[in-house]
């Protein structure tokens, strides 16, 4: 999913070449989820950049961590959700062209 690299992969699918699908991970009656561990982890990289960077300078962004965080989101649950929506974003601009 690189620059360049992205083959025409649905975005939903793209979620789980670029490491942003979450997987679940619950224990008894808690039901969380985090992050894949594989895919392209440079793409990983520059999604996580990014979402640090929106989250020092971005307004909307600040507002959605703090409101995220009243509901009781830990920075982790945070920054999961941040990369799916940046990943969502960016992907157009991946495609090949056709």
């Amino acid at each position: 999913m690189t620059a360049g690299l992205a083959p025409s992969w649905a975005p939903r699918a793209a979620g789980n070449v670029d490491g942003t699908a979450p997987i679940p991970a619950s224990s008894g009656k808690v039901t969380r989820w985090r992050l894949n561990r594989g895919g392209d982890r440079d793409a990983n990289h520059a999604l996580w950049r990014i979402v640090i960077c929106r989250m020092k300078s971005h307004p909307a962004t600040r507002a959605y961590v703090a409101r995220r965080s009243k509901e009781g989101l830990s920075k982790k649950e945070i920054i999961r959700c941040l990369k799916r929506y940046v990943a969502r974003e960016v992907y157009p601009y991946l495609r090949p062209a056709r």
